[in-house]
């Protein structure tokens, strides 16, 4: 068991963030958080995780939190990262979640990873952005603007601009939101634990976001969605206005054997209240 800050290990000689939320002997889950998000994001979902058997493992991608920076890194070149966190805490087998832009990093663990990743959630995640459908579509500030950028530094000013150099304009953003996303936006517990992650999702400025962006904008080229062989759910709530939810539809038509579950009236933040459920549905027909 790792503190509740967190701990690192050593990948490529570079530090990597992250926290196990235990129990030690639960059903492991790798967490690959949202972007920006941070190894911090599952603490407001680990009680009934753990209440559920499940051991929440949250990992911070290179920039965010304790990770250091990778410039130029990629989806698939994230997966030796998570995996050194899962031998250093002796996991063999692991099931993945992945939020959002997370959703990638998860499917790039099974891929490539298929003996070590019994199972995948892509939790209103964003899909192969090679696909111009659901690339059109996504933040005009902050994302299809990086993407066009000339270089990394261009794309930093952008997101600096958007967000902020410390992340403080996040919150002010005018970003319509589903009512049941409000909703949670106004439980004061959700809003602690958001408002204690904020400096690991922005301890390294906004590099961590851009890199992500950077990573995520020449589509899935770096891992095959063919090489997933375990059973994979896509979960998106069909009120999310920050991931369309055709993005979702997408990803299940791309990735093998994958179900797809549109939950009614859920946006991005509220539908991962359902992913526990997930897990646990994943985990049944394991054992089934």
């Amino acid at each position: 068991m790792t503190s509740a800050e967190g701990a690192t290990v050593s990948s490529g000689g570079r530090a990597v963030g992250f926290v196990d939320f235990g129990p030690p002997d639960g059903a492991p889950v790798v967490w690959c958080h949202g972007g920006p998000g941070s190894r911090l994001e599952p603490s407001v979902f680990a009680p009934d995780a753990h209440d559920s058997g499940l051991r929440m493992i949250g990992i911070d991608r290179p920039g965010y939190g304790l990770s250091a920076l990778d410039p130029g890194r990629t989806i698939g070149g994230w997966v030796p990262d998570a995996l050194a966190v899962v031998d250093h805490l002796g996991i063999a087998e692991f099931m993945a979640l992945g939020v959002s832009t997370g959703g990638a990093y998860a499917l790039a663990l099974a891929a490539l990873a298929p003996e070590r990743v019994v199972g995948v959630v892509a939790c209103c995640a964003m899909t192969d952005m090679r696909w111009e459908p659901a690339r059109s579509l996504m933040d005009p500030a902050a994302a299809l603007p990086v993407w066009a950028a000339a270089d990394r530094a261009a794309a930093v000013a952008v997101v600096t601009d958007a967000f902020g150099a410390d992340g403080s304009k996040l919150l002010e953003r005018d970003t319509p939101l589903a009512p049941a996303d409000l909703a949670l936006l106004a439980d004061p517990a959700f809003l602690d634990a958001y408002a204690a992650s904020m400096p690991a999702q922005f301890a390294n400025g906004v590099y961590g976001y851009t890199d992500d962006r950077l990573a995520d904008g020449p589509g899935w080229i770096t891992f095959d969605t063919g090489s997933v062989a375990c059973p994979v759910t896509v979960l998106h709530g069909d009120a999310d206005t920050v991931v369309d939810v055709i993005n979702a539809e997408h990803t299940a038509s791309v990735v093998p054997h994958a179900q797809l579950r549109i939950v009614a009236g859920l946006g991005h933040l509220s539908i991962v209240s359902h992913a526990i459920a997930a897990l646990l549905d994943l985990l049944g027909q394991r054992d089934g």
